[in-house]
């Protein structure tokens, strides 16, 4: 009777570690996918940054043309302003 308890208990130890080695590969596949995610968002948002500040600053380069640098430099930053508040807006309803 001891011997069968005692084999019993070794192989409830031997299927716990099976499945700590099983779980701990299938968490290192998702920390290794969560970071690569994590960098390409990174990266996706300073290049979406770059390109919003182009944009705005072809904006200026125009206007400034047609108004003048002084009125130029005035709507551009008000568009840089509504697109910041849009941005935050968005922001607080998608973390609702």
């Amino acid at each position: 009777m001891e011997e069968a308890a005692l084999r019993s208990l070794t192989d409830i130890i031997i299927a716990l570690t099976d499945l700590a080695e099983a779980e701990g590969r299938a968490l290192r596949r998702a920390i290794f996918r969560t970071g690569w995610g994590l960098a390409c968002m990174l990266v996706m948002g300073l290049l979406v940054a770059g390109g919003l500040g182009l944009c705005l600053w072809a904006a200026y380069q125009y206007m400034a043309g047609q108004l003048g640098h002084i009125e130029a430099a005035l709507l551009a930053g008000a568009a840089s302003l509504l697109l910041a508040g849009g941005f935050a807006w968005l922001a607080i309803r998608l973390s609702r």
